[in-house]
C-alpha cells in the first residue's frame, strides 16, 4: 500500500426517479451537483456534494442489480449526516417530502433527528454538541 493514499467511502444511492431525488437533495440538503450524466431512457446519475462530503445518486437498472428500497418498508442501510446545520436540514427535509421518524433531539452528547427522504432511504442528521 502506497504512503499518504486517503481511502474514502461514498455511498450510492439507487432511486427511482432520479431527477425527482436530485431537485430532492438540492433542495432539501442544499447540495451541490459536482457531476451529472444523462443514461438512456430518461434516467440519470450524478455525484452531490453536502458541505465536505459526496454521494451518488442513481435511477434503477434493475438489469444490473440496482433497485430503490421499498418506500413501505426500512432500508437496512442508514445514512449518518453529521453538520452543524443539522436542524435546519431536518426542518428542510420534511419541507421538501421527507418523514420524520424521530424527531431533532438531545441524547447524550448528540443533536440528533432520524428520517426517511421520499426514495426510502432513511438519514441521521445531527452533531456531537
Amino acid at each position: 500500500m502506497a504512503l499518504n493514499t486517503t481511502i474514502s467511502i461514498k455511498p450510492f444511492l439507487t432511486v427511482n426517479n432520479g431527477k425527482k431525488a436530485l431537485d430532492f437533495y438540492v433542495s432539501a440538503f442544499d447540495a451541490t451537483v459536482k457531476a451529472k450524466f444523462e443514461l438512456p431512457n430518461g434516467k440519470l446519475s450524478a455525484e452531490l456534494v453536502l458541505e465536505n462530503a459526496s454521494f451518488f445518486i442513481g435511477d434503477e437498472e434493475p438489469e444490473f442489480g440496482n433497485i430503490s428500497p421499498n418506500v413501505e418498508f426500512n432500508s437496512p442501510v442508514r445514512l449518518i449526516l453529521t453538520t452543524q446545520n443539522a436542524d435546519e436540514l431536518f426542518d428542510q427535509a420534511l419541507k421538501f417530502g421527507a418523514t420524520a421518524i424521530c424527531p431533532m433531539t438531545t441524547e447524550e452528547d448528540w443533536r440528533i433527528g432520524k428520517l426517511k427522504d421520499p426514495f426510502g432511504h432513511i438519514w441521521e442528521i445531527g452533531y456531537v454538541i
